[in-house]
């Protein structure tokens, strides 16, 4: 059978109903889509690989629990499914306190908000031509490269206050975590800027 011409919500009855064919075939065609949000998070001391493996679980639920009834298209659907399932299990592995994953950065958020490009952490790590997702796919080791060299520039402060400050925290509540000066936290993120752009 030619799944090429079917739309995915076909396919995905299909290999619902128990066509293995079908079922192999939709997992294949949405595993960029996997890897494409597996690179929005990071976790400390994790493998990639462990992300990744979680996307493929939501997209299996996705799969699964599709309702084609309803109005979104399976692609939405799956897109939805493979977020929560990673952020689901960066959060149990957090409440857990399993290491190495208890921590975690969102690389779409921006890194800083007076920054007028408004470029997040994902474009100072990677380059715009990262975005594109066969090329993220091909060239994943240049991220593991590229966080090595920014492990090796930032300082263990400098590496904890922009953690604190890409999860949302003010200048104020980082100031008080650490017990430094606010004008402290702010001359540690501009480092940050500098030497993240400096290798971008």
């Amino acid at each position: 059978m030619d799944y090429f011409v079917m739309s995915d919500e076909e396919v995905v009855i299909l290999g619902r109903s128990g066509d293995k064919a079908a079922l192999e075939h939709i997992m294949s065609e949405y595993k960029y889509l996997v890897r494409q949000k597996a690179k929005d998070y990071f976790l400390i001391g994790a493998d990639r690989d462990d992300i990744v493996q979680e996307g493929m679980i939501g997209l299996f639920k996705a799969i699964r629990d599709f309702d084609n009834t309803k109005l979104s298209s399976f692609k939405t659907f799956a897109q939805m499914c493979i977020k929560r399932q990673i952020i689901t299990a960066i959060k149990s592995a957090t409440r857990q306190k399993h290491m190495p994953l208890n921590s975690y950065i969102s690389l779409s958020k921006a890194v800083f908000e007076d920054d007028a490009t408004e470029r997040s952490l994902l474009d100072c790590l990677a380059g715009a031509e990262s975005l594109d997702p066969e090329y993220r796919m091909v060239e994943n080791e240049d991220f593991v490269i590229t966080r090595n060299k920014i492990d090796k520039i930032l300082s263990e402060f400098e590496i904890r206050v922009l953690q604190m400050y890409i999860d949302g925290k003010s200048y104020r509540d980082i100031s008080k975590l650490l017990d430094r000066s606010p004008k402290s936290i702010d001359n540690a993120l501009q480092r940050v800027k500098r030497k993240i752009s400096s290798i971008a």
